[in-house]
């Protein structure tokens, strides 16, 4: 696994996302096309560019982890219960 500087290549405005996201418990990989992308078991993956004009794009990103990351939380235990009525 690299490490946030080697991922952020650069882009500052980056590393502090990508530092986020690897101590929330997320793998952050390079895909062949540049971007970034998030991903953590059970949870679907979250693609960022890592070139966005947009000032906000590193907030939005951390945004879409945050709620990635809720609603896994809120679906175990349902999981869980459906388990247990069986």
């Amino acid at each position: 696994m690299s490490n946030a500087h080697d991922l952020a290549r650069g882009h500052k405005r980056l590393l502090p996302l990508i530092e986020y996201a690897l101590e929330e418990g997320w793998e952050v990989v390079r895909t062949p096309g540049g971007h970034l992308k998030f991903t953590r078991p059970g949870l679907p993956s979250i693609f960022t560019s890592s070139t966005a004009s947009d000032h906000r794009a590193g907030l939005n990103a951390r945004a879409m982890l945050r709620r990635a990351k809720r609603r896994g939380e809120a679906s175990e235990p349902e999981s869980q219960e459906r388990d247990d009525d069986v």
